[in-house]
């Protein structure tokens, strides 16, 4: 019987790093240290180095950076937050949680992030910032986006969960906009234990906001000077991250191999979909998601695929701005039709690092075989 491929097998990874994991598990409890501490000062520096950024403060977890982020730049009731409809639902639900309006734009046909245009038509004089996302490792369109925010004295936040080491212009994201928030849940680029977060900018009193908001909005015990949440990143999360960081290039390369090889695979055979841009610079795979020409192929393609034991995943089923909860916000149904389209006709691929290249193969071939 043919061996499954998963979707995701984080397992596979961890398990070559069983031995040193464990004995970094041994030394945070030795140490007596878990929360905060000299393993989080230490990943945050070295994650300050990597991305190219005066400052990285870390956080409990991606969405929880999006919502420090927001506080520290003072977003809240009666304010205006551009995002893309097309994302996870984090993006818009911490615009929500500070009290302000997410106002959804459509997004491009391509690279499905955020389309300029579309959100320099949202714009409205309660817009207090744009919060643009790199959807599935590939940076969003962020020269175009801060031409637009500047000219309205915006600032751009850029949601960059799914793209950690990712680059655009020969800069990384997360040093782009004015701040930058990351993901460690355990399917990103550089996948955590558990959850956790990172915010990064270049603005020393942002920076400050965001050290005190993490810690009840106080930086010296029981001296709070603003009101803020329990963001702390567990001291345990970061000494692990820490010993999987300096493999991340390694990790990259092989999300970028197993693009290649899809794109190989299935490109110039006349088949109904269309291939993310496997030759797009400092894209970095975190989703590997292609879209079926006829979205009535999609659902019964992925049936094909499970019956042949290989994992496939949805991202995502449903626009924010048709979810039940965002509803009344509007567009209404059909006003931002590629975020539409998206959600019906994307299925996205195994792609993780670990992945080996016969299981890619046999995923392209099986593909290939359902289209005859």
């Amino acid at each position: 019987m043919t061996a499954p491929v998963p979707f995701f097998d984080r397992a596979r990874g961890d398990l070559a790093m069983q031995d040193e994991l464990s004995a970094v598990f041994q030394s945070v409890l030795r140490s007596g240290h878990y929360i905060l501490g000299p393993e989080v000062e230490a990943f945050e520096s070295e994650c300050a180095a990597y991305l190219g950024v005066r400052h990285a403060i870390g956080v409990s977890s991606g969405t929880d950076a999006l919502l420090v982020a927001l506080m520290a730049l003072g977003v809240g009731a009666g304010d205006e937050v551009v995002c893309p409809a097309y994302t996870f639902f984090a993006t818009a639900g911490a615009i929500h949680r500070t009290g302000a309006t997410p106002v959804f734009a459509d997004v491009l046909p391509g690279s499905l992030n955020l389309d300029p245009a579309s959100a320099a038509r949202a714009l409205t004089e309660r817009t207090r910032a744009i919060l643009a996302v790199h959807l599935f490792g590939g940076c969003a369109p962020m020269d175009e986006l801060l031409v637009i925010a500047g000219g309205r004295g915006l600032p751009v936040i850029e949601d960059a969960a799914q793209a950690f080491g990712a680059e655009r212009g020969g800069r990384r994201a997360g040093a782009l906009g004015l701040m930058g928030c990351f993901s460690f849940f355990p399917t990103k680029n550089l996948g955590g234990f558990g959850d956790g977060g990172l915010v990064t900018t270049d603005h020393d009193e942002l920076a400050e906001r965001v050290r005190t908001l993490r810690a009840q909005g106080a930086r010296r015990k029981h001296h709070h000077t603003r009101v803020g949440g329990n963001f702390r990143l567990d001291a345990l999360q970061a000494a692990l991250l820490r010993r999987k960081l300096p493999r991340l290039g390694a990790l990259l390369e092989r999300r970028r191999e197993h693009a290649a090889r899809y794109a190989a695979l299935l490109g110039g055979r006349d088949l109904p979909l269309t291939l993310p841009d496997a030759g797009a610079a400092g894209h970095t795979f975190n989703q590997y998601v292609i879209r079926l020409k006829d979205a009535s192929l999609r659902d019964p393609l992925r049936s094909s695929l499970a019956e042949q034991g290989i994992g496939t995943e949805i991202y995502y089923p449903a626009p924010l701005h048709l979810q039940p909860c965002f509803a009344q916000l509007g567009p209404p149904d059909g006003s931002l039709p590629v975020a539409e389209a998206a959600a019906r006709d994307t299925l996205a691929l195994p792609i993780f690092p670990e992945l080996t290249g016969d299981e890619v193969t046999r995923v392209a071939a099986a593909i290939a075989s359902f289209f005859g």
